[in-house]
Order: structure tokens, then C-alpha cells, then sequence
């Protein structure tokens, strides 16, 4: 049934009193040039490492920390990130944060050689990771705002569509930028950043602030439970998963974010208000995008991997493999957007959910064929499933905030998203490393390796192509790499193999997913002025 929510203001942002209303099609076309940069520094870093590694001199574990201090602060922070958008206006929080992230873009690129180089990038990745963590939910708030209820569906349809694909973007420009110099892949964002804020401005976006204040205790338990959580998730391949260490973070991080919950309960003006997932459809929502972002951010870097590995592809090739997955995924994203408008999320989650479950297992299926021809439908009906419930989940979900606290419940939407990517990116990790160490230990000890030394060499394999842990050479050069390049060919079909099981794991999480739509009420939340009709399906 079609629900209006008393006391939400569902309708457009009213205009100050005396000034035009805003241009929403400038309004969205800003924050996409804004979020575009949140989108493809997710990657393009990946791309420029070795590069990085090589002018600056850094060590493998600092390189794979200037990734992850990216990723560690957007997911610490995107809930305050959300709340102060609400408390300070959405218009102002998402220009600081678009200010704060490409100041520290252009820091990137400018990092000095020696000592202070890699404490240097890490500092400004953080700092880069924690702008857009402001700019974000900020950027999505004033989409929402904008637009009315029966015409936002299809503008964030448009939103998400256009911004998850420049994920893949990244690395094909991060390639062609490299070429040049790798520090123009922060560079880039300076320009980017500039038309943002013009068109901002251009587009008379109104700024409501709300004279509440903000829960700093809680901001605190969230960003250390949270930072904690992803860190432990994050490392467990290279700390492994019997490690004190990697246990001692997830568990501490989620003591952290239960002493959290239990303060915001507590809590006359809290960061988060948990009241929110009373209501079921809510509910479902966060809970097919928590199973859904296990596949869709994880496949970016393990399709590339195996693009690299298994099909001797060149970064770039590897990027454009991802385009199937994305023809899929923005085709299917605007006809998501036009299902929720007319029948409500729950037949784009069923639907999107279903394919995506049958895209990632029949994809999983051709892995083995060692051909990009043979998987092109796969790949697009995988990237469809996602399209298809992205938008619609995102969007039920924020249309249902309470009191029209857009930021605060786009930051609750974007955590649980950040929070499953890591998940899946350290479990399908850790499934990768296992299996590809097993089936290359196997060929090995098949073309005449004693036992230990196929097991030395089959680590190294994995970790260098996995990129868990600290990839080693394995030793006894003559025999052993002899060994190794009459193997090739049958590596690359273990390692394609080993990807199975990972595609698999993802059409898994695609199925549980579909459990979850199945439980969605049908609701949906209109505009005051829409009269109540059943939609239900």
C-alpha cells in the first residue's frame, strides 16, 4: 500500500523567500561532477601504484596503506558525515566537503620525495577519504531535496548510474593519466572540483540548516568502531585470519559500534536515530544493500585480477572487460529509477536481486573459458541485477527518513554499503588466496616439485596475484622456474578456477539478497499531495 509518512516533508526544497527556485538540472549535474571524484579515486590509485612505489620509493605495506587510509576514513565518517549535512545545511556541508577533498587531491599530487614522502600520502588520502565522506551523503541530500518524491526515482537512478560507472572509469584513466605523470590522477580532481562548485552556485540550491546539535560522543564511537571493524576486515589477508591482531580490531570495532547503538538509544539528538529501522521496509532495504555491496564493489578488483592473470590482459584491457558488467548496470539503473517511481521498490528489488543472483552464477560458470567474447551476457545481466535494485533500495530507503533527515539517513545507507565492500573484499580475498594456493600447489606437484617446494611456489603465486600479503619469490631458481613457465598456462586456469568460487560466493550473496526483497512490504512513500493507491506486489 502507498503510505504517506506524517510528518516527513517529502516535496521539493521550497526556494528563500524572494529568490527563484532551484535548477534541478544543474542541481544534479553538480553533484554528479562532485561524487565523480569520490567514485574514481576508489581505483585509480590501484592502477598508479607501481609507479608511485617506484619515484617515491615506498614499501609494500605503506602503498597498500596509502589505499586503505582512503577507505578506512569514508567508512569512519560518512554517518557524521550524513548528520551534519542535516544540522548544518546540505548546500554547505557538501561544498566543504568538495573544498576539503580537492585541496587534499592536489596535496597528493604535490607529495615531496623522501622520508616524509609516504607519511605525506597517507595523511592526505585520509584527509581525502574524510572530504568525501562530507560531500557524499551531503550531494545525495540535495538531490533529494530537489526533486519530489514521484520524479526521484528516476534522478537517482540517473545519480547512481552515472557515478558507479566512473568506478570503472578509474582505471582507464588512471592508465592514460599515468603515462604522463601518476600525479595527475589527483590533479585531474582540481578542475573537476572547480565546475562543481560553480554549477553549485549557479543552481540557487537553497541551504536549510537545522539548530540541533551534533552527538560528538557518538561521532567518536562510530568512527573508531567503524574504523576499527574495517580495519580488521582490510587486513586480515596480509595479518591472516588466526592473527590476535585482526580479531583484536573487528571484535574491539564492533564492542565500539554496540556501545554506540546503545548510546544513540539513549540520546535526545543522536548521530544516527536507530527509530529508523523500526520501520520494515527500511529494514529490507539496508539489508539487500548490505548483500548486494558484498558483489558490487569486490567484483571491480577481482574481474580485473583475473582479466590481468587469467586472460593476459593489459590494465586497459582489464578496464574495458569491466564495461561489460557496466553496460549491464547503467542500462538497467534508469529502469530501476522508472519502477520505483510507478510501482514502488519492491518489484526492482525482486527483480534486480533475482538477475544479479543468475548474472554472477552463470558469469561464474565462463570464467573457465578463458574468453571475454564467451562472457559478455553474463557480465551484463550480472551488472543489470545491480542496476536494477541499487537506485531503487538507496532511494526507498532515504525517502523514508525520519523528519526529512536525508543526510543523516543517506550516511546510514552509504556505512552499511562501505562496510559490506570490505567485508567482501577481505572474505572473497581469503577465499582467492586458499583456493589458488591449493590448485597451483596441485599443477606443480603434478609437473614433477617435490612437495614443499610446489607449496613455497604456489604461495607466492597466490599472493603475488591476489595481492595478499607480502608476495615472495619462491626458492631454488633453475628447476623451480623451469617448472613455473611450462605451468603457465595451467596457473591461469587455476586461478581462473579459484575465481569461480569467488563469483560463485557473490551470486550467493545475490540470493540472499533476493530473501530479503521477498520480505519487503510493497509500501511506498509519496508526496503529500499524491493520493494513497495500492501498489503492492
Amino acid at each position: 500500500m502507498t503510505t504517506p509518512r506524517p510528518g516527513d516533508s517529502t516535496d521539493p526544497a521550497p526556494a528563500q523567500p524572494g529568490s527563484a527556485p532551484p535548477n534541478q538540472t544543474l542541481t544534479l549535474t553538480a553533484m554528479l561532477f562532485a561524487v565523480s571524484m569520490t567514485f574514481i579515486d576508489q581505483t585509480v590509485v590501484s592502477i598508479a601504484a607501481p609507479d608511485i612505489v617506484r619515484e617515491l620509493g615506498l614499501s609494500a605495506s605503506g602503498m597498500q596503506w596509502v589505499v586503505n587510509a582512503y577507505l578506512l576514513s569514508l567508512a569512519a565518517f560518512f554517518a557524521l558525515g550524513g548528520r551534519l549535512a542535516d544540522v548544518l545545511g546540505h548546500r554547505r556541508v557538501m561544498l566543504a566537503g568538495t573544498l576539503i577533498f580537492v585541496v587534499s587531491s592536489a596535496l597528493c599530487g604535490a607529495v615531496p620525495s623522501g622520508d616524509l614522502a609516504q607519511t605525506w600520502l597517507i595523511v592526505f588520502r585520509a584527509t581525502q577519504g574524510f572530504g568525501a565522506a562530507l560531500m557524499f551523503p551531503a550531494a545525495l541530500a540535495v538531490v533529494i531535496a530537489v526533486f519530489p518524491v514521484e520524479r526521484r526515482g528516476r534522478a537517482l537512478a540517473l545519480f547512481f548510474g552515472l557515478s558507479g560507472a566512473l568506478t570503472a572509469v578509474g582505471p582507464i584513466l588512471g592508465g592514460w593519466l599515468t603515462s604522463w605523470t601518476w600525479r595527475s590522477i589527483f590533479w585531474i580532481n582540481v578542475p573537476v572540483a572547480v565546475i562543481a562548485i560553480v554549477l553549485t552556485l549557479m543552481a540557487r540550491i537553497p541551504n536549510r540548516p537545522r539548530r540541533e546539535p551534533v552527538d560528538v560522543p557518538g561521532a567518536v564511537l562510530m568512527a573508531a568502531g567503524m574504523g576499527l571493524t574495517v580495519l580488521g576486515f582490510q587486513q586480515a589477508a596480509g595479518w591472516g585470519w588466526s592473527s590476535a591482531a585482526t580479531w583484536a580490531c573487528i571484535v574491539g570495532g564492533l564492542v565500539l559500534l554496540a556501545l554506540f547503538c546503545r548510546l544513540e538509544l539513549r540520546t535526545q539528538y543522536p548521530l544516527v536515530r536507530l527509530q529508523v529501522f523500526r520501520d520494515r521496509a527500511f529494514a529490507v532495504d539496508a539489508a539487500v544493500l548490505f548483500f548486494s555491496m558484498l558483489a558490487f564493489v569486490p567484483v571491480f578488483f577481482f574481474a580485473s585480477v583475473y582479466a590481468q592473470v587469467s586472460l593476459s590482459a593489459s590494465p586497459n584491457q582489464a578496464a574495458l572487460y569491466l564495461l561489460y558488467f557496466f553496460i549491464g548496470f547503467a542500462i538497467a539503473s534508469q529502469w530501476g529509477g522508472r519502477i520505483l517511481d510507478r510501482r514502488g521498490a519492491r518489484p526492482a528489488l525482486k527483480l534486480g536481486t533475482a538477475l544479479g543472483a543468475v548474472g554472477f552464477a552463470l558469469w561464474a560458470g565462463k570464467l573457465t573459458t578463458l574468453s571475454m567474447h564467451d562472457q559478455w551476457l553474463y557480465a551484463a545481466m550480472a551488472g543489470a541485477g545491480i542496476g536494477l535494485l541499487l537506485a531503487p533500495a538507496s532511494t526507498d530507503a532515504v525517502n523514508r527518513a525520519i523528519g526529512a533527515s536525508y543526510g543523516e539517513v543517506t550516511g546510514i545507507t552509504q556505512t552499511i554499503r562501505n562496510f559490506a565492500a570490505s567485508v567482501g573484499l577481505a572474505v572473497f580475498g581469503t577465499v582467492l588466496t586458499h583456493v589458488t594456493t591449493n590448485r597451483v600447489h596441485t599443477t606443480l606437484r603434478s609437473a614433477g616439485l617435490s612437495d614443499a617446494a610446489a607449496q613455497d611456489a604456489a604461495h607466492g603465486v597466490a599472493e603475488a596475484v591476489t595481492g595478499n600479503g607480502d608476495a615472495r619469490q619462491p626458492s631454488g631458481e633453475g628447476r623451480i622456474a623451469e617448472v613455473m613457465r611450462d605451468s603457465m598456462d595451467a596457473i591461469r586456469m587455476d586461478f581462473a578456477q579459484a575465481n569461480q568460487w569467488v563469483f560463485y560466493c557473490m551470486a550467493g550473496a545475490l540470493a540472499v539478497a533476493f530473501v530479503c526483497a521477498l520480505c519487503h512490504p510493497g509500501t511506498r512513500v509519496v508526496s503529500g499531495s499524491e493520493k494513497p493507491a495500492d501498489r503492492s506486489v
